[in-house]
């Protein structure tokens, strides 16, 4: 098996740099929207034979180092009661968002087997499908970005609504992440015990707290859940957008922390810790720019990485739509060129 992710994962000597990308599986490839075209998203996510379909995708166009299971972070907020849709042009909707303490305690638990299991089948499939070609990871949302989308109903420029209950009401919004902690907790364990070989929990909008509200609102719940990995044997990635300052924080409890791209490698790196592997950090806006700034880019983030073991070449979000794929591979392709040595 091509096991070089997660050897770096473990900040182990690699043969090259592994290279995957955060949406990898995505709208820019054709061969996605030909699926789209027939199906909506959450139908997607929840028939594994599609949702295995788009996870394999990009491994069979592109050098990537590991696979990352198709779904979507809100997925588990439907078993706990709450009406989530995706509006064409307006991404997810949240029918009856979470306001008050009566709304939190209305709440119900996930039982992942049972409410999403269509997720679990996936893995198992998309793991019997590569065969040990690559590594296959599982993913979560974090609890502060779950709750944001749970409180505001959808996406949010200022959190007003989030913020709002977290500090008119610290105990609803703390019984509110604790069930949420608690969720994501089940679900990455049983995509564990289903077949991922690492996880990666997504914090998308933690950037919009400042260090001491992350240290008192949001810290201690991405803590309960890497608790409650550890021990597993599979790495624990944490991204964040945005989260520069809490970087520090963000590291504790994890094994691979992921970068965006608003702070170069080098210092990111520096700030959590080289006890831990580093994700990251290429722009994806980059990804439009002509193939010699491309390079340009890549071999500064190559560079930053000074050879230290336990870097994972990725981007600093998420692939965007009208990516050429053209761009992915060659960035894929360059990195391991670039980076080539003896294990």
């Amino acid at each position: 098996m091509n096991d070089r992710f997660l050897r770096a994962c473990r900040r182990e000597p690699v043969d090259c740099t592994p290279v995957w990308f955060m949406r990898q599986a995505g709208r820019y490839l054709p061969e996605y929207q030909e699926v789209r075209a027939g199906h909506g998203i959450l139908e997607v996510c929840k028939t594994p034979a599609l949702a295995v379909e788009v996870t394999l995708q990009p491994v069979r166009r592109f050098a990537v180092d590991a696979a990352i299971i198709f779904a979507d972070i809100l997925l588990p907020l439907e078993p706990m009661g709450l009406q989530l849709s995706f509006a064409a042009g307006e991404g997810p909707l949240i029918a009856n968002p979470v306001r008050t303490a009566a709304d939190v305690a209305a709440l119900g638990a996930v039982r992942p087997g049972d409410d999403l299991g269509f997720v679990l089948e996936a893995i198992g499939q998309a793991r019997s499908a590569l065969a040990g070609e690559v590594p296959l990871i599982g993913f979560a949302g974090a609890p502060f970005t779950l709750a944001s989308y749970a409180v505001e109903g959808g996406g949010s420029r200022n959190y007003v609504e989030t913020k709002r209950l977290m500090y008119n009401d610290p105990e609803a919004w703390h019984a509110l992440m604790g069930r949420l902690a608690d969720a994501v907790a089940g679900f990455l364990l049983a995509q564990i015990a289903a077949g991922a070989q690492a996880v990666q929990l997504f914090d998308s909008w933690v950037g919009a707290l400042s260090p001491d509200d992350y240290a008192e609102y949001a810290h201690p719940y991405t803590q309960r859940i890497f608790a409650a990995l550890a021990g597993r044997g599979v790495p624990r990635i944490h991204f964040g957008t945005g989260a520069t300052t809490l970087l520090p924080l963000m590291a504790t409890g994890c094994d691979v922390v992921g970068l965006d791209w608003r702070v170069p490698l080098d210092e990111g790196w520096e700030s959590v810790g080289h006890d831990t592997a580093i994700q990251g950090n290429l722009d994806p806006v980059v990804l439009f720019a002509p193939e010699a700034e491309i390079e340009r880019r890549v071999l500064d983030v190559v560079k930053r990485a000074d050879g230290r073991p336990g870097h994972i070449f990725n981007l600093g979000h998420g692939i965007l739509p009208g990516t050429p794929p053209a761009a992915v591979g060659f960035v894929a392709d360059l990195v391991h060129r670039a980076t080539r040595r003896s294990p």
